[in-house]
């Protein structure tokens, strides 16, 4: 049996023995049932944790050589070519297989839930199971999402296509998330958010890896540019696993008496085995790719082939164990967890995912803390990006302006404040507390966030080209800011509809109470908040680059435009007589503020007073950017006016002689007139 074969032999036995011993630790292991107990077999039980391993490990390597392709292998052109183009094709075939075996999982998980044995399913049975459960649409949605990635990286070879390919593999994992364990788990919005990045996380990390692991056998020139790349890659993946890890953990470990818990010692042995790979990835950091990047460009020889075993060897040792993990993290999935399952005590407390606030003070609304996944998940990433990008400049001996740093880091604590601070614990509750978040999140921090220039920042700390033709990170953000999507999306009148039309097309219509009834829709809705304002005002006073050049007059008429229907719709809001999203609020059955109408109006006149907050500093800002626009084209002209000896200026002079029926002034003349003028003026 060759190398390879026994290597992959081991990760087989491996992962199926972890997955084996962890079901039996866990207590998820499939048992006999009680007399008079209708039961779908033992088959079904152990068959689903099984399916879920090949499931998981198919999504995780359809990401991998989707990375391969579009970031680890340098292209000398925008289409993917030889091994590149291979990758692609194994992307392909792993995303139809993890597409199939998602779809038995469905048929698994139906027999399971319904308890009813393989052999008598039936399409009733799997359109019952679908409709009547959030992990039935949760698999249906993740097999549509592979079969697309499946049949799309079959039409493609761009590099760009991939990494947009890739994107869309990341996505598959959001129903994961969103169903399982997370769903009923207290801090709800958290868990989904933490899983959802620990997923993503590991996608990259592991399929990276493995997608490595096949150039490296493949024996490709192109391993060491590829390894180099991947331990940033990896780097920031061990990062967000690591955060995201505990975070989900301590969201469904009650406290420290929990810790001996059968979950909580496979949430032990993931942390152990997280060490160990972290520890691998040390490796990989100071030996392996050292090794590799002495080799890089030289012949074949011993020493190149002594640096790809040594490669070989800690990826497959590496590989072996995140198997493991991933049988530990399906084991994990199916064991109960310490909370109860009757952990919330009343409507309230469903819906809003935790226990209902005490009354709101000044104090409370100024430092009050809810766990809001979506603000901590938006403001966490905002500033390590953000930082990374300012530590690059300082290691190139670059300057950053300090003021972009400033506005950066207050749009950050604005979006702390609204999202997971005091105002954030309430914008669930009360409709004017929502208001307010709701403009801080639109109106206020957008407004910082865009003067902090991050796509200005990005284009300059992004890795560029590794050679010639090669389509880096830079140069796809580059592509993106000249496409035609970008193009569109920031065409003036795009703008104000997005930012304008959510307000009326929100508030007036049912979607706002069907959002606020979803954990899920009440962070889609701030995450739209952020966006379409962040939109707006990246055209109206970012200093980024754009694709449209806005003359600042031209803006600040946008500005003016715009402004009026956010007062109308604060004025309509202020003057209605019936309750919005009555039912919602009224389901909250909460102590105070008990005039929900009252709530309401005061709602409307914060928001009809806050648009003027940001009109100010809008103003200003365009007034900056005015002044800046006027001198650099007054230096333009004086800069051409010394390069032609002032010939427009003659020109004009001419033009006006010819209209006065004078004979044209040569250049030069114009300035002799003027002294002669002046001198006779002296002498009078």
């Amino acid at each position: 049996m060759a190398a390879p074969a026994r290597w992959a032999l081991g990760a087989f036995l491996a992962t199926f023995a972890t997955l084996y011993v962890a079901l039996v630790v866990g207590g998820a292991a499939p048992e006999e049932p009680a007399a008079g107990i209708s039961d779908p077999g033992s088959f079904v039980g152990w068959a689903i944790p099984v399916v879920k391993v090949v499931a998981d490990l198919a999504g995780l390597v359809t990401a991998g050589f989707l990375v391969t392709a579009a970031f680890l292998l340098p292209s000398s052109g925008p289409d993917v070519q030889g091994l590149s183009a291979r990758a692609m094709r194994r992307a392909s075939t792993a995303a139809f297989a993890w597409a199939g075996v998602t779809l038995v999982l469905f048929a698994l998980n139906a027999a399971d839930l319904l308890l009813i044995p393989v052999d008598q399913l039936s399409w009733s049975v799997l359109t019952q199971f679908f409709d009547g459960t959030e992990l039935g649409w949760a698999l249906v949605a993740q097999a549509v999402i592979a079969l697309l990635v499946a049949v799309l990286t079959r039409l493609t070879f761009s590099v760009r296509a991939a990494a947009l390919l890739l994107g869309l593999t990341l996505g598959g994992f959001v129903p994961q998330a969103l169903s399982g364990h997370s769903a009923g788990s207290g801090s709800h919005d958290l868990a989904v958010v933490s899983l959802l990045l620990h997923l993503v996380g590991a996608a990259l990390w592991v399929g990276g890896l493995a997608g490595l692991a096949w150039i490296a056998l493949r024996g490709s020139r192109r391993l060491p540019a590829g390894v180099a790349r991947f331990s940033t890659l990896a780097l920031w993946c061990v990062a967000i696993i690591g955060v995201s890890g505990v975070v989900n953990a301590a969201t469904r470990i009650q406290g420290l008496g929990d810790l001996d818990s059968q979950y909580a010692m496979l949430v032990w042995a993931k942390v152990a085995a997280f060490v160990v790979l972290a520890s691998f990835g040390l490796v990989h950091r100071r030996r392996t790719v050292a090794e590799l990047e002495q080799t890089d460009g030289l012949d074949d020889g011993p020493a190149r082939g002594r640096a790809r075993l040594l490669f070989l060897r800690v990826a497959a040792v590496e590989l072996i164990v995140m198997g493991m993990t991933v049988a530990v993290a399906v084991a994990l999935s199916r064991t109960p967890t310490p909370k109860p399952s009757d952990l919330y005590q009343s409507p309230a407390e469903a819906i809003l995912g935790g226990a209902l606030p005490p009354e709101p003070t000044l104090w409370r609304l100024l430092w009050g803390f809810t766990p809001n996944g979506v603000g901590l998940a938006v403001v966490g990433l905002g500033l390590a990006f953000y930082v990374a990008g300012l530590r690059v400049m300082r290691r190139r001996g670059d300057s950053w302006p300090v003021g972009r740093t400033i506005s950066w880091m207050t749009g950050l604590v604005v979006i702390g404040w609204a999202t997971f601070g005091g105002l954030g614990v309430y914008s669930h509750v009360l409709f004017s507390a929502h208001m307010v978040s709701h403009m801080m999140l639109s109106m206020v921090a957008p407004i910082f966030l865009v003067l902090g220039a991050p796509v200005t920042l990005a284009l300059r700390t992004l890795p560029g080209p590794r050679s010639k033709g090669d389509v880096s990170p830079r140069q796809m953000l580059v592509s993106f800011l000249h496409s035609r999507f970008t193009k569109v999306v920031t065409f003036p009148l795009v703008v104000a509809l997005v930012f304008i039309g959510s307000l009326y097309g929100l508030y007036f219509t049912p979607l706002f109470e069907t959002a606020m009834e979803s954990h899920i829709g009440h962070g889609l809705m701030e995450l739209h908040f952020l966006a379409a304002g962040s939109l707006f005002y990246y055209v109206i006073v970012g200093v980024d680059p754009s694709p449209r050049t806005i003359a600042p007059l031209w803006r600040f008429v946008i500005l003016m435009v715009t402004i009026p229907f956010h007062a109308f719709f604060s004025i309509a809001m202020m003057s209605m007589t019936t309750v919005v999203a009555e039912d919602f609020y009224t389901s909250l059955d909460r102590p105070y503020a008990t005039d929900l109408l009252a709530d309401q109006y005061l709602g409307g006149g914060i928001a009809w007073a806050m648009g003027e907050v940001p009109l100010v500093i809008v103003m200003a800002a365009l007034f900056v950017q005015w002044f800046r626009s006027d001198s650099r084209e007054a230096e333009r002209h004086d800069r051409a006016a010394g390069r032609n000896d002032d010939a427009d200026l003659a020109a004009y002079n001419a033009y006006l002689a010819q209209l006065a029926g004078r004979p044209e002034s040569k250049p030069g003349q114009t300035e002799a007139r003027s002294a002669t003028r002046t001198d006779r003026a002296s002498d009078s």
